[in-house]
């Protein structure tokens, strides 16, 4: 049936329309635009959680996982001096549902409550809607970018948020390494390419230059440069910030970058716009910049030991007293779900930073 394209096919003309005028996009490039463009975007144009979405997150399997989260916030306040006024900060909050779990465990600590004024950055105006719904009693500011959050003390959490941000990928070839880029095919089919020889070259850490040719390394720009504003204000505020995402515990090399749709694995060139594109996040790499900057910085660690280690089984217990055998049997699910080696408790790890003054954090050892 003829008629306008659906947003989807919006996004795929646009990105073709660039190609054909610079020749091709680089992995980055094509992940800013598929993921972030203005009303067309994957995040921008909707909500992508839950059974009817694309992913599920782990604020979403259980509330324990944003309670432990909640409790760590307040011990950190504490360790930072419990300032009087502290901004509390969720980077890609989804629906709220982590940040609304969160402080409904901080509600043991009344005094942390007082203190902090709320801050979401968050692109996507569906979710804003949900984010104000969830956590309409604690009056949230919204902002489009952390540069535009005010000063003084912080607490920001980031739980699958550096795992969207854009990666230039290179490929060792025989005569040294290319950045990989995204062309176009007959039919405006996508396909891979190679780039030119240039200056974006520099982009690899000298760790990584030496390889076996067909290796794939990849660099994400963004997250360093996020990692390194929030590194900056923990040292000028009292501050910490708590990253919980999906990679490797050391930094190497491998091709991560991926697409769901439907809860699958999906080709990440094809129905652009309408499916999710992520990749392995280097978390070692941002612990490591954090503690050069001259931040106190634990982790990366599983993120089944962080949890384990902040009580989320003396929690799932409690929720389980009195109840019935299917909700034990579910919370149980959940919790395992959450921490075992062969689900998410491995393959997720959790880094943070911290003001220099910090000498430790709850759920590292």
């Amino acid at each position: 049936m003829a008629g306008s394209p659906q947003p989807a096919g919006q996004m795929q003309a646009r990105i073709a329309t660039q190609i054909r005028a610079q020749g091709a996009v680089t992995v980055a490039e094509f992940m800013r635009l598929a993921l972030t463009a203005r009303e067309l975007g994957y995040y921008s144009s909707r909500d992508p959680l839950g059974q009817s979405g694309d992913f599920i997150t782990a604020p979403e399997i259980s509330q324990m996982f944003g309670e432990m989260i909640g409790l760590w916030c307040v011990d950190t306040w504490h360790r930072l001096g419990a300032p009087a006024k502290t901004h509390l900060i969720e980077l890609g909050p989804g629906r709220g549902t982590l940040m609304a779990d969160a402080l409904r465990a901080a509600k043991r600590a009344p005094d942390f409550l007082a203190a902090i004024d709320l801050h979401l950055v968050e692109i996507s105006d569906p979710l804003r809607q949900r984010q104000a719904a969830n956590l309409q009693g604690f009056q949230p500011h919204w902002h489009d970018s952390i540069e535009s959050l005010p000063p003084g003390p912080l607490l920001v959490i980031a739980n699958e948020f550096f795992d969207a941000l854009p990666i230039h990928q290179f490929a060792m070839t025989e005569k040294g390494w290319r950045e990989r880029g995204i062309t176009l095919e007959e039919e405006d089919r996508f396909a891979w390419t190679l780039l030119p020889p240039g200056p974006q070259l520099a982009l690899l850490p000298p760790a990584l230059r030496a390889a076996s040719v067909g290796a794939i390394a990849e660099v994400c720009p963004a997250a360093q440069r996020i990692l390194g504003l929030l590194a900056q204000r923990c040292l000028v505020d009292a501050g910490a910030a708590l990253i919980i995402d999906y990679g490797p515990a050391a930094s190497g090399f491998g091709d991560t970058f991926q697409a769901l749709r439907a809860h699958r694995y999906h080709d990440p060139l094809s129905d652009v716009g309408d499916a999710d594109l992520t990749a392995h996040v280097d978390l070692a790499t941002l612990s490591r910049l954090a503690s050069a900057a001259g931040c106190r910085s634990c982790g990366p660690i599983g993120q089944g030991d962080f949890l384990r280690a902040l009580g989320i089984e003396t929690r799932a217990a409690m929720l389980s007293r009195q109840q019935s055998a299917e909700m034990v049997e579910e919370i149980g699910a959940a919790l395992h779900r959450l921490i075992d080696d062969d689900k998410m408790g491995v393959l997720f790890k959790v880094v943070a930073v911290a003001s220099p003054r910090v000498t430790e954090l709850a759920g590292f050892a």
